[in-house]
């Protein structure tokens, strides 16, 4: 099926008009809606599986209606009295947290997750949070660097534009940008990617995506990060299979990868040699 057979613009004008898809990036809808052209009988079909497959991909982690405005608001009126991991501010990110499955999950145990993480790393001074959710809010239990600069992307248009006003609250410069992950790598030069259980969405969206993303982002530390349970909580070995599976993924690149086990979490400190 040809990019620009007259099907493909009906299918994504059809899955934008949903109200749980119209703020997703059109260029992943179209990139999927292509493939499910291709693959499906008839266009109802393709917007129906297309539609399931942003989906899985991203809006079964989110509530249905997230309400930007209102945690705006919340957090507005704590961030006079200041953003530390204890303070007013940090307990309205928690709560906001909670609306999302990935950052719900991480929550019990968050200053320890972080403390963790940026012990095994060089000093940082500029982030990249790569199809990041709602894990900006998380940045009052990051021990970072003094005039850190926090970047982040997405595939929902309305997320982004609530995380271009919150990093401001949270003391750091940065900006959010909407991105398709699986089409090309961000190009832009960080010392650190957070790429937090990113891998398999990805390759469900398209197989050999994680290992091209990994390798395209410009920068020597990379944080990636694998669920040990499923969205329900159940525990189904998949500590054990996502560790293997992704020493096999890089075992031929030459980068070192340091493995640390939270309860719900399998992360990996990967370092990337100089050019």
């Amino acid at each position: 099926m040809s990019s620009d057979d007259p099907r493909l613009d009906e299918l994504v004008a059809a899955v934008c008009a949903g109200a749980r898809y119209r703020d997703v990036d059109p260029l992943l809808v179209r990139r999927i809606g292509r493939r499910e052209l291709a693959a499906r009988r008839t266009l109802k079909e393709a917007v129906k599986e297309t539609r399931n497959r942003i989906h899985q991909v991203g809006g079964a982690f989110l509530d249905d209606r997230p309400a930007y405005a209102a945690w705006l608001a919340r957090l507005h009126a704590a961030a006079p009295a200041g953003n530390g991991p204890h303070s007013s501010f940090a307990a309205v990110c928690a709560d906001i947290m909670r609306h999302h499955a990935s950052t719900r999950e991480r929550l019990p145990g968050i200053a320890h997750f972080y403390t963790q993480i940026f012990s095994g790393l060089p000093p940082i001074r500029h982030i990249l949070d790569v199809a990041c959710g709602l894990n900006p809010l998380a940045l009052p239990w990051m021990p970072l660097q003094p005039a850190v600069t926090y970047e982040a992307c997405d595939i929902y248009a309305d997320m982004i534009a609530f995380l271009t006003e919150v990093l401001p609250l949270c003391g750091v410069a940065g900006n959010a940008f909407v991105h398709d992950l699986a089409a090309v790598a961000p190009q832009q030069p960080v010392d650190l990617v957070l790429a937090l259980k990113i891998l398999p969405t990805l390759e469900q969206i398209e197989r050999g995506s994680a290992l091209r993303l990994l390798r395209g982002l410009n920068t020597r530390q990379i944080v990636v990060s694998f669920p040990t349970r499923t969205i329900g909580g159940r525990n189904k070995g998949m500590a054990g299979s996502y560790d293997r599976d992704f020493r096999a993924l890089v075992a031929g690149e030459g980068w070192h990868a340091q493995a640390l086990e939270f309860p719900n979490e399998l992360v990996f400190l990967v370092a990337k040699p100089a050019p």
